[in-house]
């Protein structure tokens, strides 16, 4: 298993727990605080929890090598950009989560179109179709 590999797993696993955590937090305060609307609070969490499903899911598929992951690997990333650009617009604290979020699906997407990973995931010229 190449390290790039490894390298895209962790993150991509990062940003799946950062999701994860996330929605867990609003369920909480959607459940036992007091939000403004607990139903949104509860649905945005549930929401996240789906939505860390993918890249939780993408990144043990790229830690064990399986070649169908990469494909929602990226698409974790690309969906990753436009959460990273409203961040940052929205300025102060947000903006340093902003530079994180859009340095990690950056060095995902330049991990995984590497082709040293590609060839280890089978994916490449003069692979066929498994």
């Amino acid at each position: 298993m190449p390290g790039r590999l490894t390298a895209a797993a962790a993150l991509t696993a990062l940003e799946g727990l950062a999701l994860a955590g996330l929605g867990v937090y609003m369920l909480f305060v959607g459940i036992a605080g007091d939000p403004d609307s607990p139903q949104q609070a509860e649905t945005g969490g549930v929401t996240l929890l789906a939505l860390a499903a993918l890249p939780l899911i993408a990144a043990r598929g790229l830690r064990l090598g399986r070649r169908w992951s990469r494909g929602p690997a990226l698409i974790t990333q690309l969906m990753a950009l436009p959460v990273a650009w409203t961040l940052w617009t929205t300025g102060g604290a947000m903006a340093a989560a902003a530079v994180g979020l859009a340095l990690a699906a950056v060095a995902v997407v330049a991990l995984l179109v590497n082709p040293t990973a590609t060839e280890a995931l089978g994916i490449g010229p003069g692979e066929r179709t498994r």
